[in-house]
């Protein structure tokens, strides 16, 4: 194709002449953009857009189709890998205080569930409220029988009685990285990074904000510590038992809660309620309802529900007029 002496799309004159397979076109066209950029705020009293000009250069400049070299495609491969290099750890590192790496439909989860022993329920009629039990007799009676229990007194020392709220886990979880397990329930909240960003009068519940409850897992290593300063394990666990470092926490207003579930975790567990009520809903596990009964508690601030979450259907209804607030954690 040849181009010859004449005036361009933009008012710039365009001179000589050009055949697409001479050397001297790319340099030509080079000398002719250059002095089109020079002029722009000369042509017609006002500049060529910038997109305008970066068309005009993609047409006239020569076309290589070059293969990209072994060194190239190293270091574009090495790029790629240092910039997921980051997420790729904080997944690794939260894997084990997953539940799931994948999660299973309800219904198929239910489906396939093994069979329950239902000695765990036949014998309860209520759920006990305890208080001063020797670890021994715990673990006889309730450590891992299945049967749930409330022990009244077993938070009496913890600081964390007085020190959490949402303004303490705003601040602890400032500028953290949120890639543990997150429950928003029916709040809309993606994240807990949404949590702490929502307003504070919606945080304490103020009148004609939108109610709200969520839960979350923490595996941050650092955020546990400062966790335990201000709670201890609970007295009544067996000696020989360990409790879990991945730590549960939930947080809301009055009037919700979870729904009607079953967990999928490998050991029973306990939760400490710090702030509100919190009333307890615990259904058999379904081949045992026929042969037993269905048990309700209300859990007051300062005491600890221990009990099965893997058999136990549950649910919860924070009862307090105030927030709820509970943390907990497995124990083998």
């Amino acid at each position: 194709m040849e181009r010859s002496s004449g005036i361009g799309k933009d008012g710039v004159a365009v001179s000589g002449s050009c055949v697409s397979k001479s050397k001297h076109c790319p340099e030509q066209a080079r000398d002719e953009l250059i002095s089109i950029l020079t002029k722009r705020e000369k042509v017609h009293g006002r500049s060529i857009s910038a997109f305008r000009l970066v068309v005009f250069y993609v047409k006239i400049r020569p076309f290589r189709a070059r293969i990209p070299g072994p060194r190239l495609v190293i270091l574009l491969a090495l790029g790629a890998i240092l910039s997921a290099y980051p997420y790729a750890t904080n997944f690794v590192r939260s894997l084990p205080y997953r539940r799931c790496l994948m999660q299973q439909p309800g219904a198929t989860k239910n489906l396939f569930r093994p069979a329950e022993d239902c000695s765990i329920c036949q014998e309860v009629q209520k759920i006990e409220k305890i208080s001063n039990i020797d670890s021994t007799l715990f673990e006889e009676r309730y450590a891992y029988s299945g049967r749930p229990v409330v022990v009244t007194d077993a938070t009496k020392n913890w600081t964390a009685m007085q020190a959490f709220s949402f303004a303490f886990f705003k601040e602890l979880y400032k500028d953290q990285e949120f890639d543990c397990q997150f429950f928003p329930y029916k709040t809309g909240f993606q994240s807990l990074r949404d949590v702490f960003d929502m307003s504070m009068s919606r945080a304490l519940l103020e009148s004609g904000t939108e109610p709200w409850y969520v839960g979350w897992s923490n595996c941050d290593e650092n955020i546990g510590s400062i966790l335990r300063e201000y709670y201890y394990r609970p007295y009544f666990l067996p000696d020989t038992s360990e409790s879990e470092k991945t730590d549960w926490i939930f947080m809301g207003s009055p009037g919700y809660g979870a729904p009607m579930h079953v967990d999928d975790v490998k050991y029973p567990s306990w939760q400490a309620q710090i702030q509100g009520r919190k009333k307890w809903t615990l259904e058999p596990p379904r081949e045992c309802q026929y042969s037993c009964t269905r048990l309700e508690v209300t859990v007051d601030s300062g005491e600890i529900i221990v009990l099965d979450t893997n058999k136990w259907y549950h649910q919860t209804l924070i009862v307090s007029e105030d927030i709820s607030i509970t943390i907990g954690a497995e124990y083998d």
